[in-house]
């Protein structure tokens, strides 16, 4: 195989392992060299509840991206979810020393271990700290403060923490299956760069990755991520009240899901009949289209509440002039947008990924939003010293942070 540099995005969800191989170019920007996927076995609501099955899965995923792309994968970054995920927003504050002192990379290092020291438990560990905003004296709203005169510093920041054993679980099964971890990453962190553009985290948004077991969520404005939560409800909810309602089972309960499925009632004909297999050797039935549609209303608008109440606790739905972006898998059914808009009371639309040079010719849609998403996270790092196409140490998450904030800074 060929040995160039690239960057591989690991998508490791309940349904689905996904692996993106990407080949950056000189302008920047990168070329999807290849696609695998495999199904998930193993994962509950996005946590290894079975490492061997978790692993052969990774490992599937990895050959097939491997087979497509010509390229021998031999470390990834890799994107972590669960409802274990919690996020705070914190401050911290130090003061320059002398009196209108030049701010140095050393004082935003300062202030951003200032705002680290907030009461994690013991068994938590820290995946991210995303810097906010900064304030000089009485002038905020700063995003780059080195080089400004000032007496004090504060610096709002955003730590997104997972549970300890969840990230070694997950750290464990990647290098089961020969490679290498650079980085984890939060995955609507990641579906959010592959999705979003510059003017809707500027104007104020709620993206919403609606996966199989979890449905994560991710608020902007002002081009700064406010909030990040993962709720553990998905598109396999959904699969599983079809199979029980319909009583069929969840293979056909899902392929009904994806071909005739339906949001939002008011859009299907009542009259419009389709096929429900039987189980195990029951005859198949005809039922109508809207019965799908009544099952799958209420859970994606479940969905959507438990979105909006996360939302609310903190912010004005004011600040979220660009509205409400989906992608996901379970984005696509039929009517999921419009019921966002009915539940949010904002404009909603599907969020496809972008910002990569060959989309003509690979659109793999907005299920390898999390993996895409990836990529362009190590495109960001990679300005900052991270290697490309060279296997990582499989050091702790935290460190790794720790490492970048200092090169960036």
């Amino acid at each position: 195989m060929k040995r160039a540099e690239y960057i591989v995005g690991l998508d490791i969800g309940t349904t689905k392992v996904a692996g993106v191989v990407a080949e950056p170019s000189e302008s920047g920007s990168f070329k999807i060299l290849g696609i695998g996927n495999a199904p998930a076995e193993g994962l509950k609501k996005g946590v290894i509840v079975n490492l061997e099955s978790a692993v052969e899965s990774v490992r599937q995923a990895l050959d097939d991206a491997e087979m497509v792309s010509n390229r021998k994968i031999d470390s990834v970054f890799a994107g972590i979810a669960g409802d274990h995920i919690k996020s705070i927003n914190s401050r911290g504050v130090i003061a320059i020393g002398k009196s209108n002192a030049e701010i140095m990379p050393s004082d935003v290092a300062r202030a951003l271990e200032a705002a680290k020291a907030v009461a994690i438990p013991s068994d938590r560990e820290i995946i991210h700290i995303l810097p906010q905003e900064y304030t000089v004296d009485d002038q905020s709203g700063i995003k780059d403060p080195i080089g400004f005169s000032g007496i004090r510093l504060e610096v709002d920041v955003h730590i997104v923490t997972g549970s300890a054993s969840a990230v070694q679980n997950i750290l464990r099964c990647i290098e089961k299956a020969k490679t290498h971890v650079e980085e984890l990453v939060l995955e609507p962190l990641a579906s959010s760069l592959a999705v979003l553009t510059k003017d809707e985290m500027e104007l104020g948004c709620i993206m919403i990755d609606m996966g199989g077991g979890t449905t994560d969520i991710a608020v902007f404005h002002e081009n700064a991520i406010k909030h990040t939560a993962v709720v553990g409800i998905g598109g396999k909810n959904v699969t599983n009240d079809l199979a029980i309602g319909l009583r069929t089972p969840l293979d056909q309960a899902e392929q009904l899901k994806c071909t005739y499925g339906c949001a939002l009632s008011s859009k299907v004909d009542p009259s419009e009949m389709i096929v429900v297999p039987g189980v195990g050797g029951r005859e198949s039935r005809e039922v109508s289209r809207s019965v799908l549609a009544s099952i799958i209303e209420p859970r994606i608008e479940e969905i959507y509440s438990m979105v909006a109440r996360e939302v609310k606790k903190n912010h004005q739905q004011e600040m979220f002039a660009a509205g409400v972006i989906l992608t996901g898998g379970a984005a696509q059914i039929d009517g999921a947008v419009e019921l966002a808009e009915q539940v949010f009371n904002l404009p909603a639309k599907i969020g496809h990924p972008i910002g990569y040079e060959n989309y003509a010719e690979i659109s793999p849609g907005p299920a390898f939003a999390t993996s895409i998403g990836l990529i362009q996270y190590a495109m960001l790092k990679n300005k900052t010293g991270v290697r490309r196409g060279k296997p990582g140490k499989g050091i702790r998450s935290f460190e790794k942070i720790k490492r970048w904030l200092n090169e960036y800074f």
